[in-house]
């Protein structure tokens, strides 16, 4: 495809300066860019590449000032701009015709809903009951009792077990395992015993799951992921653990069994959260942060954590540590003398 200038900036909402003929056949990041793309600056961390770039045209804030070689669209958000060109140069989206696979293995007693799309290799056990226009990736397995609601995505290698249930619009990432048994064991004079895991995950409306992640069963009662929540790839939540709606969580984090977490939380990649701990409504976890204590709100950092500006104080005394010692050698030097 190819859009012009003048076509870009009436799909963006943004004012041109520049040739509103220049063709643009893609679009890409600053760095990346050739003569004939589009690409966007949002953040002054990005000016030197900016000034590097090759692109044929820059979409870029209402205020920006900065000179550049490249054609200027000035929009109030640069970001969302951009997206909505990608949207247009973006191959059309893979669709799955309505229809079940003969290698797929559905039990009598499984309930189908309309239009619905059942992959190749596909088993689904007794009991479980897939909504309307919902789409089973190839080599997914849907157990005993299952509950997946309308316009559901499973991707290829999904894996919910018994008697958990999905709400409409889920999506789960190649990978996922839902419903797997909490980790519990007790001590005995025979070693490890395992404590029963008898209760469910349940997933609300909307939530999306990253490929690789982990969502134990409760061990009674349930595991539960709110409307709106977002789980990277490569997390893992543990049994009895309650996740708020509209939660965003990154890459690798693990939260031990039994936390609550609040609506609106941001948790940053490879967060630990140890078990039985609440998270308040909107508080911010940073990258790498040890919680062990209930978190009331506000942006948290370092392990264990602390409020942000107390960590950044923090750090900043640790890598002034060698001065400091230098100094104390030099006046005990002196004291000695």
């Amino acid at each position: 495809m190819t859009l012009t200038l003048e076509q870009i900036a009436k799909l963006s909402g943004g004012e041109i300066e520049g040739d509103p003929e220049t063709k643009i056949t893609g679009a890409a990041s600053l760095a990346e860019a050739t003569v004939h793309e589009v690409s966007f600056f949002n953040n002054p961390r990005y000016l030197a590449q900016l000034r590097k770039t090759r692109a044929a045209a820059v979409i870029v804030p209402r205020d920006f000032s900065e000179q550049i070689g490249a054609a200027v669209i000035r929009t109030p958000n640069p970001a969302k701009a951009f997206e909505q060109v990608v949207t247009k140069f973006a191959p059309p989206p893979i669709k799955f015709a309505p229809g079940i696979h003969p290698s797929a293995v559905i039990h009598p007693r499984a309930k189908l809903g309309d239009h619905i799309s059942i992959q190749p290799l596909v088993v689904i056990e007794a009991g479980a009951r897939i909504g309307s226009r919902a789409v089973i990736g190839a080599g997914s397995y849907i157990g005993h009792d299952v509950v997946v609601g309308d316009d559901c995505m499973i991707y290829p290698r999904v894996t919910i077990r018994e008697r958990c249930r999905l709400g409409a619009r889920v999506i789960l990432h190649s990978g996922a395992v839902i419903g797997a048994d909490g980790f519990g064991f007790e001590l005995t004079a025979k070693g490890q015993e395992k404590v029963p895991q008898i209760g469910i995950v349940q997933i609300d409306d909307d939530v999306e799951i990253g490929a690789n992640t982990t969502i134990d069963r409760a061990r009674f009662g349930r595991t539960w992921i709110q409307e709106g929540a977002k789980i990277d790839n490569l997390v893992q939540v543990a049994h009895n653990v309650v996740i708020g709606k509209h939660t965003v969580i990154a890459a690798q984090t693990g939260i031990a069994g039994s936390v609550r977490i609040g609506k609106r939380v941001m948790i940053g990649g490879q967060a630990g959260i140890i078990g039985h701990i609440e998270i308040a409504d909107g508080t911010m976890i940073g990258a790498q942060t040890g919680v062990s204590k209930n978190l009331n709100g506000g942006v948290w950092w370092g392990t264990p954590s602390v409020p942000l500006k107390e960590a950044k104080v923090q750090l900043a005394w640790v890598r002034r540590l060698g001065e400091f010692f230098e100094r104390v050698k030099k006046i005990e030097a002196k004291l000695k003398e």
